[in-house]
């Protein structure tokens, strides 16, 4: 008797099948880190020269605070380790000013504390800090930027609601920071608008702090900055084929600190 024959069956369409849906996973997988874990950034000033340079790749953690910042609220705030905001932490946020875009910046001053500068040193509570990181470009001078806060003489490049803001928060000298706000400034402190010009960050604006430096890069620029998408390829072909050359080595996959 003839055993009956197994039907033949093809593995083509599994095998496509479960490639579908691994790369669907991976980019699932994907989505939920950039949203929610770490996202990519790119340093386009040298407002924190020399501890960020120009043509530096960041690598943001937006889940170390939690909160607003990480876009997980309510239970998660309960099961991660989030860490406190911090005077020295290095933060990217959404400017106040224009959130659509967004800066770096370093916490100087937290809710609660009281500050000032006085010929280019900071002064929180009556002390001063030590502040290793800090890139100075002139000696000190009778300006606004080296001794604040102070409204006896014109801000350059003020944002006009923060002179009227801060007016009502100083007292003896010192700059009082409100709850659920930050003072931040740039390293290269002669060469960055930061609080100084435009005010606090509000905490929700807060997105992360910088991880790592994936990629840094000297002498090229960027295809998103580019009008056309000609002059894009054209700038994109150039990384590609001279990618060891302008590749700055020693700074690619340098921790922030």
């Amino acid at each position: 008797m003839e055993s009956p024959k197994r039907p033949i069956v093809s593995t083509y369409g599994s095998d496509l099948i479960g490639s579908v849906q691994a790369l669907a996973g991976t980019v699932v997988i994907a989505i939920f880190v950039i949203t929610f874990i770490v996202q990519a950034f790119q340093i386009p000033s040298g407002s924190m020269e020399n501890t960020l340079l120009v043509g530096d790749y960041l690598l943001v953690n937006k889940l170390c605070y939690g909160g607003a910042g990480s876009g997980i609220h309510g239970l998660g705030d309960l099961v991660m380790p989030y860490q406190k905001i911090a005077r020295g932490d290095i933060i990217v946020f959404h400017y106040p000013v224009d959130p659509t875009q967004h800066f770096v910046k370093r916490v100087i001053g937290v809710p609660g504390d009281r500050l000032k500068m006085v010929s280019k040193k900071v002064f929180i509570n009556g002390k001063p800090i030590d502040e290793p990181y800090v890139h100075f470009l002139y000696p000190p001078n009778d300006m606004f930027r080296d001794f604040f806060p102070r409204r006896d003489i014109p801000a350059p490049h003020m944002e006009g609601k923060w002179w009227l803001q801060m007016g009502k928060l100083i007292e003896d000298g010192e700059l009082i920071i409100p709850e659920g706000h930050y003072f931040v400034m740039g390293d290269n402190r002669d060469d960055s608008e930061d609080s100084r010009y435009w005010g606090f960050v509000p905490r929700e604006n807060i997105i992360g702090r910088p991880l790592l430096i994936y990629w840094s890069v000297k002498s090229w620029q960027d295809p998103r900055g580019a009008v056309s998408w000609l002059q894009r390829l054209h700038q994109l072909a150039y990384a590609v084929t001279h990618f060891f050359q302008i590749t700055r080595w020693s700074r690619t996959l340098r921790l922030v600190h």
